[in-house]
């Protein structure tokens, strides 16, 4: 789980020094601003909420202190998810009433909720039970899924949207790639979801959502430089890059542990090493 944690208290740390730098709260991935945009005292709590992330996400990347890093990133995380509650009113508002609308907002509730699901898994792994408890296993098993599902839904009713990030160099036009990571999302989550490959396919989420750190979103750096949200879509992909791989790894473990080797030997426990 170590290379899934580094990545994710890395990038948390990231977005954080982005946060103090441009000294607001990235609107796209840290919505606060879904509550008005005359919030008394904002600009304090934009400053509050990147210590916060620095904080959180150094201290996860230390055994001794990971599981107040993880308590902290999920707490925060957990907020920045009902932030984006009030969209279910407004958006529809603005954007009409139509299914695509409500899923994009989903997708918003479920790109946050994911890094919680990540950091509660580590919360865990370095508790003194070393695992989730059943019920909350099956929770995150299901959030995460379902968040996954609806990833490929935003893409798939959304093709508009999302089309142009891709490079125009690439074949086939970005219509097709749109849709063809909308239904690898999908696929995927339905993997996790069903217990179906489930290890692979969290993988290969995590690998997907690094390919458009490389082929779409790191580009917005070179062409708007002086746009929070270019830098900050970075830092968060990469967040949720490092909450896939740990998920992935966590089911890995649950694996070992229902399946104990033929010699008798104890069932492998949630590490960070």
């Amino acid at each position: 789980m170590r290379a899934g944690v580094y990545v994710y208290g890395m990038a948390s740390i990231a977005a954080g020094v982005l946060d103090l730098v441009w000294g607001e709260f990235e609107p796209a991935h840290q919505p606060v601003q879904a509550f008005g945009n005359h919030i008394p005292g904002i600009r304090i709590m934009a400053y509050m909420g990147a210590v916060w992330l620095i904080a959180g996400g150094a201290a996860i990347l230390w055994r001794r202190t990971a599981r107040f890093g993880a308590l902290a990133l999920g707490i925060l995380y957990g907020i920045f998810g009902m932030c984006c509650l009030p969209r279910f009113y407004t958006a529809p508002h603005f954007l009409g009433y139509k299914a695509s609308v409500y899923i994009g907002v989903l997708g918003t509730v479920g790109m946050q909720i994911i890094l919680a699901v990540a950091a509660a898994i580590v919360y865990a792994a370095v508790g003194s039970r070393g695992s989730l408890s059943p019920r909350a296993a099956a929770i995150a098993r299901w959030t995460f899924g379902v968040s996954v599902v609806v990833f490929g839904l935003v893409h798939l009713t959304g093709v508009e949207f999302a089309a142009p990030l891709v490079p125009k160099w690439m074949p086939l036009g970005g219509n097709f790639w749109t849709v063809l990571t909308g239904i690898a999302f999908v696929l995927g989550g339905l993997a996790i979801l069903a217990g179906i490959r489930d290890v692979l396919a969290a993988r290969l989420v995590g690998l997907m959502l690094l390919s458009f750190n490389a082929l779409a979103l790191l580009p917005l750096i070179f062409t708007s430089p002086h746009d929070h949200v270019a830098w900050g879509a970075n830092a968060y992909n990469l967040t949720a890059v490092g909450a896939a791989w740990i998920v992935a790894e966590w089911l890995a473990t649950r694996k070992r542990q229902a399946t104990p080797n033929q010699s008798g030997a104890q069932p492998a426990k949630a590490s960070l090493a």
